[in-house]
């Protein structure tokens, strides 16, 4: 897609000031790595009279697939050419205004600290889209840049020169011209180009709210299109649009009042407001996991049962973890939090941090050995009970990381919620939940197990009577280091014990026939292994570097036992996988 800013000068105004504005030099063409593709900056023509700036976009199909994942114009209802061949490459849509505010951002914000006196400066521009999708047609590209002071050319462009029966596409051809400041005309380009083209590649976030704004700063508010624009940037997300409705009425009337917004929007006295809010307890107790993680040092982490990603994300705010692995049973899990931590759109980076798999903890898993910890944040207690010397040997026997954090509620505490019935769990899903000494008990018999030493502490603010409502456990590899999984003596004695009861008929793996789960939108699907017990899902791939969600890893291979896990899978059964 292509897009090209044109002015023109004299001897005591040189066009060429353009590339000052910009900060891209006229005699260099330059390029830039984006998300979905290569931005390319060039000077077709620059001299004192004129000068054109070019900002061509090759977008990568691929990378936008693996990226977005069907979001956006990737899932539109009229992109009936496929997920590989559209018009994304060609037609000015979102990726080109993400281009526009990546490639130029200073100039988008009015700065030029070479030429200060150039910024806030109205010059003769010409800007051209060769093409652009208007949902509405050019009578509505009119209705959106003629109150900008643009004088607006939107030409159809015909579905076929050869065939003029066929009549006009939804796309045109866009010129703008008209005397405006620079940063302005980028942030009205920024702003309408995806709203005419009624779409966007990515998944809109709140913050998306404050990106409008701030783009629109100086002419949304007064716009006779505002709901219009407004709800097309936001992608129809209402709640969203009517806080940013809002917000630009509040604009609206400071202006008209001569005053400061925050003198307008004064309903809430934020210095006599003291009382204090409390800290919900999910917030305290990733704190208390984050702050072991940080004293043991580790780097790479794992969270197991990982959910909708809250806990990774605040790993990603701390360089010391250098590399993250969540993992969890629940695919919608797994993708809503590849949405919470906007996978798709943050940097290369950042993305090669953190991967996304599915597994579950009742079979050992390869792809979790060599890590220097792990987390289980009220995991257990959703597990039943007689699957948890599954899990147990998995994490402790299998994986081994040197550090293993695990938080679980306390039970005893319920009785401090005012809303929960008595009897009553927490959760729906809970399998139980643990007293205090319960806790301790398992905890215990787990490090003696298994060669760790484990210490204990409270989340959350402690009761006299009953504890606090979470409780954490820290267990800490005794040699100092993961063993890789090499068997302990309960684990021979287990295996063996399971040989000569050759396991119960219900905890065999089941044989083949059984289907991989395939990749989400395009990727890879392996079936299944048909064999004798085991099952072994497959894997798909979402996503580019830390945007992956891997399929499977769950089962245990077909000729492979659990090993070590006394009366729950036991060892090998005459070449058939027994699984927990």
């Amino acid at each position: 897609m292509f897009l090209t800013i044109t002015t023109t000068g004299t001897t005591d105004r040189p066009a060429t000031d353009l590339g000052f504005l910009l900060h891209k030099h006229p005699d260099k063409a330059q390029q830039f790595s984006t998300s979905h593709g290569t931005a390319h900056v060039l000077y077709p023509e620059a001299d004192a009279e004129r000068c054109t700036a070019a900002l061509l976009l090759e977008v990568d199909p691929v990378a936008l697939v693996r990226r977005g994942q069907g979001k956006g114009r990737g899932g539109a209802p009229d992109s009936a050419l496929g997920r590989y061949v559209n018009d994304r490459p060609y037609a000015a849509s979102s990726l080109l205004a993400v281009a526009l505010r990546s490639v130029f951002a200073s100039a988008m914000k009015g700065q030029c600290a070479a030429r200060p006196e150039l910024t806030g400066r109205p010059m003769p521009l010409r800007i051209e889209v060769p093409v652009l999708p208007a949902r509405g047609g050019a009578e509505l590209v009119e209705k959106l840049f003629g109150p900008l002071g643009w004088s607006v050319l939107a030409e159809p462009l015909p579905l076929d020169e050869t065939f003029p029966e066929w009549g006009d596409s939804r796309y045109v051809r866009l010129v703008l011209e008209g005397e405006c400041e620079l940063a302005a005309a980028l942030r009205h380009l920024y702003v309408l180009l995806p709203v005419l083209d009624d779409a966007k590649h990515y998944w809109v976030m709140p913050d998306e709210v404050d990106k409008l704004l701030r783009a629109g700063e100086g002419w949304l508010e007064h716009h006779p299109e505002q709901r219009l624009i407004v709800g097309r940037y936001l992608a129809r997300r209402w709640s969203l649009a009517r806080e940013a409705m809002a917000r630009l009425e509040l604009e609206r009337l400071a202006e008209t009042d001569d005053a400061a917004v925050e003198e307008i929007d004064n309903a809430v006295d934020e210095e006599s407001d003291t009382e204090e809010k409390p800290v919900p307890l999910a917030v305290r107790r990733r704190e208390a996991v984050l702050d072991v993680l940080r004293s043991a040092g580790a780097a790479r982490v794992l969270d197991l049962g990982c959910g909708q990603g809250q806990l990774i994300g605040a790993l990603l705010k701390e360089g010391q973890f250098t590399e993250i692995v969540g993992m969890d049973v629940s695919m919608r899990a797994l993708h809503e939090a590849h949405r919470r931590l906007r996978l798709d759109r943050i940097s290369e980076r950042q993305s090669q941090r953190v991967r996304l798999v599915q597994g579950s903890l009742a079979y050992t898993d390869s792809r979790l050995k060599g890590y220097d910890a792990a987390v289980l944040s009220e995991v257990v207690e959703h597990v039943d009970p007689e699957r948890l010397p599954a899990l147990e040997y998995a994490v402790f026997g299998a994986a081994r990381p040197r550090t293993v954090v695990v938080t679980t509620p306390n039970v005893e505490y319920n009785v401090r919620w005012e809303s929960l019935p008595a009897g009553q769990v927490r959760h729906a899903d809970h399998r139980f939940e643990w007293t205090r000494e319960e806790f301790r008990r398992w905890a215990e018999e787990v490090a003696a197990r298994h060669g760790y030493a484990v210490t204990f502490g409270p989340v959350g603010p402690e009761d006299p009577e009953v504890g606090a409502p979470s409780q954490l456990a820290c267990f800490t590899c005794e040699g100092g280091g993961a063993r890789g999984g090499g068997d302990t003596r309960a684990d021979r004695k287990g295996g063996k014990e399971s040989k000569e009861s050759k396991g119960s008929e219900g905890s065999r793996g089941s044989r083949g026939g059984e289907k991989g789960v395939t990749g989400v939108e395009g990727s890879r699907g392996v079936s299944n292994v048909d064999g004798a017990g085991g099952v072994r899902s497959g894997r798909g791939v979402i996503g580019d570097h830390g945007g992956g969600v891997d399929h499977g890893g769950g089962g245990v291979s077909g000729d492979r036992g659990v090993r070590g896990v006394s009366g729950v899978g036991g060892g090998p059964v005459d070449g058939k996988g027994a699984v927990a």
